[in-house]
C-alpha cells in the first residue's frame, strides 16, 4: 500500500476521490490550490513518517517545477525536528529555499538549527548551516559567525565546503565581520580536499580578493590540486591565480617588448636622437638582466594545460585567458593559432541561420579579418546573402563589415560603394540607414571622385526616416556642398520646412549645413540660414539653441563680433581627416579575456582589473611551506603524550574519508586501518575508518586498550628488527632479486585492524566478467580467536562515470585462515579514487582505493612501423614531452625498461635505434592509445615523450615515469 493510499484509508476516504495535491503542475484554470496544499498541511501534520516523507516530495517537486509553496512554510518547518533522517533532508532543501522570505518564522526554530550543527550527519549539519546562513537577519550574525568557524573545523569536506559558501553571505549581511571571516578564509585555504577548494577561493574572490598574501602558502598546493576539484572551482581558481600570477612573477615577453620599443624608436626619431639612443642603448641593456621563467610561474602553465582538453568550455577559456596573459608568446599557440592559417577553411566561418547572433558576429569578424585580394569577391557575395537576414542586429554588422573591407582593399572600393548605394533603395529602413552611415564614411577618402553619389543620397533624404541616416546625409552635403552647388541650397530649403519636427541630432546637422553654405554662397543662402537659426533659437532643446547662438556670432559679422569671426570659414570648411573603419572587438585588450567587460568593451560592476607585471620579481620564498615531520607521531605512545584537541563533533562521525582525518591533523583520537600497496609510483592506496561509534567508549576502557597496544607494539618492534637484521645478511643477488620483484609487481603492506589484515594489489590480469575494468586483487588474513562473518562491499561512493564490481560475499572466515578475492573497478581512465564500506557482521569501514595512472593501462602489442603511424596521428597537443635525467642506478636498458614496465602496464615495442626505448598500451576504459619514447642515454636534448588522447592521462603517466628513472 502506497503513503497515498493510506493516508486516503486514514481520514475514512474511498481510493476513487480525486487525490488532491498528487502532481504539483496539475491543475487548470479553476483549479483548488487551497485544497492541495490542505492535503499536504494534513500529510505534514501525520504521525506517520512514511506520510511526512510522501508530502516532502511532493512540495520539492512543486519547487523544482517553479510552483509557490511559501504558504507550507509553518507546516514544514514544524518538522525540522523529525528523527526520520529522510524527511529532514529535504526539510532543509525547503527552508534553505524560502528561509529568506519568511525571516520571522524561520527564527523561531533557530534553536534546531543551531542542534542540527551537531548532528551526526554531515548532511544535516551542512543543511543546517546553509538554512541558518539564508537568514538574512543582523540579529543572528553571532550565531553564524560562530556555526562557521565551527564547521571550518568539521570532519567532513562536504560541511567545511558549506562553511565557505556561507561565507560571503555573512560578509554581505554584516561587512564589519570581515576580519574574523578573513581568519576561516585563510584556515580553510590551508585545507587539501578538492572539494573545499573552489568554494573557498571563490569566498576569497568575493570577501577580500586584495589579500594576496593569503595565497602566498597555498599557491603550490592549488596548482597541484587543481586537476582534481569540481570544473566550477576550476573555473574560480584559475581565474584567482591569474590575478595572483601577475603581481609575483615577471613578464615573460618583457624581451620582446624592449625590442620592439627600441625598433619604433629608431623609426620614429631624429638623426640626433637616433645618436643618442644608440649611445644609451648598450647601458640600457646591460641594466636589462636575460629573463628566467620562475618554477612556480612554470608550475601554473604545466598544470593547466590538460584542462585544455575539458568537457566544460567555461574551464578552457579559463585555461585560455590565463595562456594568454601569463604565457610567453611563444607557448600562446597552444590555444590559438595564426589567423592566417584558417584561410583555406574560408568556408567554416560562413554563417548558418542556426547560430546566436553574438557567433554570427563573431564569424562575420573572422571573414573580414580572412578578407584579401584574392578571396573579398567570394567575401563580398556572402555578406550580400546576410542583408537579406532578419535578424537586424547581424544585418547592420554584416553592413560595417562591407565598408571595413572597402577600407582595406582599394581595388574594391568602388564595387562597395556601388553596392552600398544599391542598398539606399532598400525597404528596411535599418538597411539604408546604416548604409548611409558607410557610405558617408568611404567617401570622406575620396569625395571628388563620387559626386555623383552624394547627388543621389541628397535626393533620397525625403524617402528617409531614421535621424542617423539623414543626419549623415546632411553632413557630407554640408562638408563637400562645393562639390554640389545646385542641390545644396534646394536641400537646406526644404529641410527649413520640417525643421521643427525633426529629430535633435537632424536640427544639428541643418544648423551646420546652413552655417556652411553661409559662407560659401551666401546670396543664396544668406535670408534661409537666418530663418533657421531663428527657428532654433527658439527650440525646446538647450543645445540646439546654444549652437544656434554661437554660430550667429561666428558667421554673422556685427560690431560685437569677436576675433573669431575671421576665422569662421577656417572652422567649418577645414579638411577633415577620412575615418578609419575599426572593428568593434579592437582595443579590449585593457580587460581581462573571457570576462563580461572584455565582452561588453565596457566595464561591468565587480570586474577586477588585472594587474600590471612588476618591475622587479618579488620574493618566490614567500611560496615556501614548512613540510611537518610527521615520523614524531607514528606511535601509539607518542600519540598519547601529544594529544591534541578533540574535534567539536562527535568520533562517531564515519563520513569523513581518509583525507578529511588526514586535514584534521589530529593522530590518536580515531582507530584508522590503512592499506597501501606500493605499486612502482606507489601512489595507490586504500583506508579504512572504523563507524562502530568508539565515542561511547569509557575512558578507563580506552587507557586500558592503549595499554595492551603499547605492549603488542613493542612486541611487533622487536619482530620487525629481526626481520631487519636477517635482511641484512641477504646476499647481494637475492637482494637483488628481490628489488626486481618489487619493481614489477609491488610491494605489498600489510597492517592490522580488530586482527583483521587485508592486503591489496593491482593484478595486472584481465578481469573477465568485464574487460573494461581494472582487476583489484585483495587477500583477507583473520588473525582473531574466533570468525569473521560476512565479508562484503556496502554503499559504494563513485565520481560520475565510474563503475564497481563487488566480489562475492565470503560468509566465513575461519580464525588463523586467508582468502584471496577479485574485484573490478572501471576508474573512467582517471586517477580518482572509489571509496566504499567495508563490512562485517560488526564493524564497518570506510575505504578508498586509488590507482597510480599506470594501473590504468593494459599492454598493446605493435610493430614498430605501426607505433610510428600512431604516434603520427597523436602529435601537437596529445604529445607531452619533458626533458629527462637519468639516475645513478638507470646505467643500461634493462633496468630502463624494468622500471618504466614496472610504473606503467606497458609493452615493449621494437626499437631500430639503441638511444631510445618504445612502449604501447590502451587505457583499460576507453582503450585511448599510449604510447611511450624513453631515451636510454642523457645529452643531446633527451626528452622523455608520451602520446595519448587524453592529456591529463599522458600528463600524470610522464610524471611518474621521470620520477622512477629518476631514482
Amino acid at each position: 500500500m502506497s503513503a497515498s493510499s493510506a493516508f486516503i484509508d486514514e481520514k475514512g476516504g474511498s481510493a476513487s476521490e480525486p487525490e488532491y495535491g498528487h502532481d504539483p503542475a496539475s491543475g487548470g484554470i479553476f483549479s483548488t490550490d487551497y485544497k492541495r496544499h490542505d492535503d499536504l498541511k494534513e500529510m505534514l501534520d501525520s504521525n506517520k513518517d512514511s506520510l511526512k516523507l510522501e508530502a516532502m516530495k511532493r512540495i520539492v517537486a512543486m519547487i523544482a517545477r517553479g510552483k509557490n509553496a511559501s504558504d507550507l512554510f509553518p507546516a514544514v518547518v514544524k518538522n525540522v525536528a523529525c528523527k526520520n533522517i529522510e524527511v529532514k533532508k529535504l526539510v532543509y532543501v525547503y527552508l534553505v529555499r524560502y528561509a529568506e522570505e519568511q525571516q520571522d518564522l524561520a527564527l523561531l526554530s533557530i534553536s534546531t538549527f543551531q542542534r542540527g550543527l551537531k548532528d551526526p550527519n554531515q548532511l544535516i549539519r551542512a543543511s543546517a548551516l546553509r538554512v541558518l546562513s539564508s537568514i538574512r537577519v543582523t540579529i543572528i550574525v553571532p550565531i553564524m559567525m560562530l556555526a562557521i568557524k565551527e564547521a571550518a573545523s568539521d570532519m567532513s569536506p562536504y560541511v567545511r565546503k558549506t562553511a565557505a559558501h556561507a561565507i560571503p553571505k555573512l560578509h554581505s549581511l554584516d561587512p564589519e565581520q570581515k576580519d574574523q571571516l578573513i581568519e576561516v578564509i585563510e584556515k580553510l585555504l590551508a585545507d587539501k580536499t578538492t572539494l573545499v577548494a573552489g568554494s573557498v577561493v571563490m569566498a576569497f574572490e568575493e570577501v577580500c580578493p586584495d589579500r594576496i598574501d593569503l595565497i602566498h602558502k597555498n599557491y603550490r598546493k592549488l596548482c597541484n590540486l587543481l586537476i582534481d576539484v569540481e570544473e566550477w572551482g576550476q573555473v574560480v581558481i584559475i581565474n584567482m591565480l591569474t590575478r595572483y600570477a601577475r603581481t609575483q612573477f615577471l613578464n615573460p615577453n618583457v624581451n620582446e617588448s624592449l625590442l620592439e620599443e627600441n625598433s619604433e624608436k629608431a623609426f620614429y626619431a631624429s638623426d640626433d636622437e637616433e645618436e643618442e639612443d644608440k649611445k644609451a642603448e648598450p647601458a640600457t641593456l646591460a641594466k636589462r638582466k636575460p629573463y628566467v621563467m620562475d618554477p612556480d610561474h612554470r608550475l601554473l602553465l604545466r598544470n593547466t594545460k590538460p584542462l585544455l582538453q575539458s568537457r566544460n568550455a567555461a574551464v578552457v577559456m579559463a585555461v585560455a585567458q590565463l595562456y594568454f596573459h601569463l604565457a610567453p608568446k611563444a607557448e600562446v599557440g597552444i590555444i590559438a593559432k595564426a589567423l592566417g592559417m584558417f584561410e583555406p577553411y574560408l568556408k567554416s566561418f560562413y554563417i548558418r541561420s542556426t547560430d546566436p547572433t553574438q557567433i554570427k558576429i563573431l564569424k562575420l569578424e573572422v571573414l573580414t579579418n580572412l578578407a584579401n585580394e584574392t578571396n573579398i569577391s567570394t567575401i563580398l557575395r556572402e555578406f550580400q546573402t546576410y542583408i537579406k537576414s532578419m535578424d537586424k542586429d547581424f544585418v547592420a554588422a554584416s553592413i560595417q563589415a562591407i565598408g571595413r573591407c572597402a577600407t582595406n582593399i582599394g581595388e574594391v572600393r568602388d564595387t562597395c560603394l556601388n553596392g552600398l548605394v544599391q542598398l539606399l533603395s532598400n525597404r528596411d529602413e535599418l538597411v539604408v540607414a546604416e548604409s548611409v552611415v558607410v557610405i558617408k564614411k568611404l567617401l570622406q577618402m575620396q569625395p571628388e571622385q563620387h559626386s555623383d553619389i552624394i547627388k543621389h543620397m541628397a535626393k533620397l533624404i525625403d524617402n528617409i526616416q531614421v535621424p542617423m541616416a539623414r543626419a549623415s546625409i546632411l553632413w557630407l552635403i554640408g562638408e563637400y556642398c562645393e562639390h554640389v552647388p545646385k542641390i545644396a541650397p534646394d536641400v537646406l530649403r526644404n529641410m527649413a520646412k520640417t525643421f521643427t519636427n525633426e529629430e535633435d541630432i537632424v536640427k544639428l546637422q541643418i544648423i551646420n549645413l546652413a552655417a556652411k553654405l553661409y559662407l560659401t554662397n551666401s546670396k543664396q543662402t544668406k535670408l534661409l540660414t537666418q530663418y533657421v537659426l531663428n527657428l532654433a533659437k527658439y527650440d525646446q532643446n538647450y543645445d540646439i539653441r546654444d549652437r544656434a547662438r554661437f554660430i550667429r556670432q561666428l558667421i554673422v559679422p556685427t560690431d560685437k563680433s569677436g576675433a573669431l569671426s575671421k576665422y569662421a570659414k577656417k572652422l567649418f570648411l577645414a579638411l577633415k581627416p577620412a575615418p578609419v573603419l575599426q572593428s568593434t572587438f579592437k582595443d579590449r585588450d585593457h580587460f581581462q579575456l573571457g570576462s563580461l567587460s572584455h565582452l561588453l568593451n565596457a566595464k561591468a560592476a565587480g570586474y577586477q582589473e588585472l594587474p600590471d607585471w612588476p618591475e622587479s620579481a618579488p620574493d618566490p620564498s614567500v611560496r615556501n611551506v614548512e613540510i611537518p615531520d610527521w615520523s614524531k607521531c607514528t606511535s601509539r605512545k607518542d600519540r598519547k603524550e601529544k594529544k591534541t584537541e578533540k574535534p567539536f563533533y562527535s568520533d562517531s562521525e564515519g563520513e569523513s574519508g581518509p583525507t578529511e582525518s588526514a586535514d584534521s591533523g589530529n593522530c590518536g583520537e580515531r582507530e584508522n586501518v590503512v592499506i597501501k600497496s606500493d605499486s612502482g609510483s606507489g601512489s595507490e592506496s586504500a583506508s579504512a575508518s572504523d563507524e562502530s561509534g568508539s565515542g561511547s567508549e569509557s575512558e578507563e576502557s580506552r587507557e586500558e586498550t592503549e595499554s595492551e597496544d603499547e605492549e603488542e607494539d613493542e612486541e611487533k618492534e622487536k619482530k620487525r628488527k629481526k626481520r631487519l637484521d636477517k635482511t641484512k645478511a641477504k646476499k647481494p643477488a637475492e637482494e637483488s632479486a628481490e628489488r626486481s620483484e618489487q619493481w614489477h609487481r609491488g610491494q605489498k603492506t600489510r597492517q592490522e585492524g580488530e586482527g583483521l589484515a587485508v592486503e591489496y594489489c593491482f593484478s595486472r590480469q584481465p578481469f573477465s566478467p568485464d574487460p573494461n575494468m581494472v582487476a583489484v586483487q585483495i587477500q583477507f588474513t583473520n588473525n582473531t580467536n574466533s570468525e569473521t562473518k560476512n565479508l562484503h562491499i556496502e554503499e559504494p561512493r563513485l565520481q560520475s562515470g565510474m563503475r564497481i564490481r563487488e566480489f562475492t560475499e565470503i560468509d566465513v572466515l575461519a580464525a588463523g585462515e586467508s582468502v584471496t578475492v577479485v574485484m573490478g573497478i572501471d576508474f573512467c581512465d582517471s586517477t580518482q579514487a572509489a571509496n566504499f564500506q567495508l563490512c562485517t557482521h560488526t564493524r564497518k569501514f570506510f575505504v578508498s582505493i586509488q590507482p597510480p595512472v599506470g594501473e590504468l593501462m593494459t599492454p598493446v602489442f605493435l610493430t614498430e612501423n605501426d607505433f610510428k603511424k600512431e604516434q603520427g596521428k597523436l602529435m601537437g597537443m596529445n604529445e607531452i614531452s619533458e626533458k629527462l635525467t637519468l639516475g645513478e642506478k638507470c646505467v643500461n636498458e634493462h633496468v630502463i625498461v624494468e622500471r618504466v614496465t614496472a610504473t606503467a602496464n606497458l609493452s615493449r615495442v621494437p626499437c631500430g635505434s639503441e638511444k631510445e626505448c618504445r612502449f604501447a598500451g590502451k587505457t583499460v576504459s576507453s582503450g585511448c592509445l599510449v604510447l611511450v619514447t624513453v631515451p636510454t642515454k642523457e645529452g643531446g636534448g633527451a626528452q622523455l615523450t608520451v602520446n595519448c588522447e587524453k592529456m591529463l592521462i599522458g600528463t600524470l603517466l610522464v610524471k611518474d615515469i621521470m620520477q622512477a628513472l629518476s631514482q
